[in-house]
């Protein structure tokens, strides 16, 4: 049976702990004893790990050997703010996938209350980064940064192969470019009513590559997640 992975709160060298509502649940929910055993992610290291003390606000854990875990998919995610029911699914789903660092981009075309309100959103995106890493038993938690211009954002960017997946692109497949891409890889990803002009020129002079998903036009948090899952198969 698969045991059930959690991530830390908070960490020394051997031990582990749960607060908050982590804790709750492990205390209220699944009525959590000492002895028993699950998967403890600490300092990005996944431990089995052995409950010493349980209480609704602090749940401690032992931690024993540490364990084999895959790592994060190698992709730095830009990813501009539209309609937040459907920004948080893409975040989530992302994050399922394995991205390791979503940037929210404040895009031209980024509706003004949406790019007033980023900002107060970012904990919520947070938290929904950290529950999908848990359930998807991920052994790190994706970066999410601060919502940010396209300036700005591209500045952050340190990865070698950088794609931008364009409406206007037709010939360029995000397939073929990933067969010639290194293991560092960022994405970028526009918003309802596609990227300005002037924001494809600023891509173009930081070296990004015009990369097409092929002839469908796709909301952006299904371009996000179809772009994410090629680049799980290819790299």
């Amino acid at each position: 049976m698969t045991r059930r992975r959690w991530i830390a709160d908070t960490f020394t060298d051997t031990t582990a702990s749960l607060t908050g509502d982590q804790a709750a649940h492990l205390a209220r929910v699944l009525r959590a004893e000492p002895g028993q055993i699950f998967d403890v992610v600490a300092n990005g290291f996944l431990h089995r790990a052995e409950i010493i003390s349980v209480s609704e606000r602090e749940v401690v854990f032992a931690l024993h050997e540490e364990l084999e875990a895959e790592a994060a998919l190698p992709v730095h995610l830009l990813l501009a703010v539209f309609k937040f029911d459907h920004l948080e699914w893409g975040i989530e789903k992302a994050t399922e996938l394995g991205a390791a660092r979503i940037t929210p981009v404040l895009a031209r075309r980024t509706e003004k209350h949406l790019a007033l309100a980023a900002a107060k959103r970012v904990e919520r995106w947070r938290r929904i980064v950290r529950e999908a890493a848990q359930q998807s038993r991920r052994s790190d938690v994706p970066e999410v940064d601060d919502p940010q211009t396209l300036k700005a954002a591209l500045q952050s960017v340190s990865a070698e192969t950088k794609l931008l997946l364009a409406e206007t692109e037709q010939e360029n497949t995000i397939a073929s470019a990933l067969g010639e891409a290194s293991q560092s890889i960022a994405l970028a990803i526009g918003p309802e009513g596609g990227w300005t002009a002037e924001e494809m020129q600023l891509f173009t002079e930081h070296g990004w590559k015009h990369v097409t998903l092929g002839p469908r036009i796709l909301r952006a948090e299904t371009a996000a997640i179809a772009g994410l899952a090629i680049c799980s198969a290819l790299i």
